[in-house]
């Protein structure tokens, strides 16, 4: 393991350094417990880890995405779909804490220590997806920053795909330096990040509402064609908020409470995602009222902005919104690979990420439809995840009892081995949950109503749990 002298501030409790003592801190693998001494997020700064982490492009264009279902609907959706999630964010978050390991260590008693390689694999996609579409996004801020300082192309236009390229070479570089500060900088960039997209959502909210009433916004009708069914909207909200629950527990385990392992992510989460959701929504609506044409295509910030006529300073936001999100998912996705290898350190697994997602967004550059490669991401986000967190829950809920023994995470033929280091059963429950998931997606009165996202969940931790019990 790699390690480093830092000032910290010292947790106040046995065997602890005092306030302004030297510690080693060390970088931990995904399976390596965080001792107490080596905790050191507070309360304030778990909030601000997840207000920055949803304080983002993506918040904003999901939102953009469920205007399809009118105001009423939308903020139906926002106010149900999320809550939901981030108590289900809240309860991986309280692992995290009282194990103390990763999210993809937490799965080793579930799926078996060979066998969680897969929910690995799946956690690693979905963040380098999620870290592609944010950063995406900036790059989409960029080209039109490019266009009225160098005249060249802005996205959408002829010629375009040049001044992106090197959009995308420059936001790697700056999402490689973030990743690179270490844990103490990273709160900080994320205080400084949170406060400056704050200051855009608000300047947003109001630029929107001068230019149209609130009466006007609540009173809009999508097409016909183009209206999303309560369930769809309800599936991308939850598709959307459930990815982050993967990541929680690479932040938690540093935490020294309960309350700031639980409470504090699903504050900042679920606040800023409301917020920032709204802020999309009416801004889209805002721009079909505007322009007297509704597209979903057109709801990704920076066409948003540009065609609310905020300037480039506002497109400047987007790009530093867009850094302190991927600061999340890159460090999410690095961590998960140290599930399965211990031979790459872990702060060269989010080097090695981070480059990846760089080379990944070359993918939607060249894709017919942004949003058609958006609303395809998270459908599979929500297939993949729903039946893989209902077992996860499940499993340190109800059939450890809220014991894992972290000692055992290694241990070849112990106990959370199972057969060849795979727990079949779980395996088995997560693959009917994705049929189960594709089935009850083409189900009309479930696709109106509760959409397929929760229902999966339900279904597998209520499968699994009934399985597990069974003795040979």
């Amino acid at each position: 393991m790699s390690k480093a002298s830092e000032e910290e501030p010292g947790y106040q409790g046995q065997g602890s350094p005092a306030p302004g003592k030297k510690v080693e801190t060390i970088e931990y693998y995904a399976t390596d417990e965080v001792p107490m001494s080596q905790r050191n997020i507070g309360f304030f700064d778990m909030i601000a880890i997840w207000v920055g982490a949803n304080s983002n492009n993506a918040s904003w264009y999901v939102g953009g995405t469920v205007a399809g279902a009118a105001f009423a609907g939308a903020i139906s959706v926002t106010l149900i779909a999320n809550p939901i999630a981030y108590i289900i964010l809240a309860l991986v978050g309280y692992m995290g804490f009282k194990v103390g390991t990763s999210t993809m260590a937490l799965t080793r008693p579930a799926f078996g220590i060979k066998g969680s390689a897969l929910p690995t694999v799946l956690n690693t996609i979905v963040f380098l997806g999620w870290a592609v579409v944010n950063t995406f996004i900036a790059v989409i801020s960029m080209s039109f920053i490019f266009s009225d300082l160098f005249g060249w192309p802005a996205y959408g236009e002829p010629g375009s795909a040049g001044p992106m390229i090197i959009g995308i070479i420059v936001m790697t570089i700056l999402n490689l330096a973030a990743v690179s500060l270490g844990r103490n900088s990273i709160k900080i960039v994320e205080r400084i990040g949170m406060v400056l997209v704050l200051v855009l959502g608000v300047w947003i909210t109001t630029v929107v509402l001068k230019s149209h009433s609130m009466a006007d916004i609540i009173a809009w009708k999508p097409p016909a064609d183009l209206k999303m069914p309560t369930g769809v909207a309800i599936d991308v909200m939850a598709a959307f908020s459930l990815a982050w629950v993967l990541g929680v527990a690479e932040f938690t385990r540093y935490t020294r409470s309960v309350k700031t392992a639980t409470v504090a992510p699903l504050i900042g989460a679920l606040v800023a995602l409301a917020w920032f959701a709204f802020v999309g929504i009416i801004s889209t609506i805002g721009a079909a009222l505007t322009t007297g044409v509704y597209d979903p295509n057109n709801s990704d910030p920076s066409s948003l902005v540009t065609n609310l006529g905020l300037g480039w300073v506002a497109l400047v936001l987007i790009v530093v919104a867009c850094v302190t999100t991927n600061v999340v998912n890159l460090m999410a996705a690095g961590i998960s690979v140290t599930n399965v290898t211990r031979k790459v350190k872990p702060l060269h697994s989010i080097w090695l990420v981070t480059v990846i997602s760089g080379v990944l967004m070359l993918v939607p550059l060249y894709m017919t439809s942004f949003l058609d490669t958006f609303m395809i991401f998270l459908e599979y986000i929500g297939m993949v995840l729903s039946a893989l967190l209902g077992i996860l829950v499940a499993d340190f809920y109800f059939v450890h009892k809220k014991r894992y023994d972290v000692k055992q995470f290694d241990v070849v033929g112990g106990k959370y081995w199972y057969h060849k280091g795979v727990n079949l059963k779980a395996v088995s429950v997560w693959a009917l949950g994705v049929v189960f998931f594709l089935v009850v997606q083409n189900v009309g009165f479930i696709m109106n109503t509760t959409g397929a996202v929760y229902p999966t969940i339900l279904a597998t931790a209520i499968l699994y749990s009934f399985i597990s019990r069974i003795k040979k």
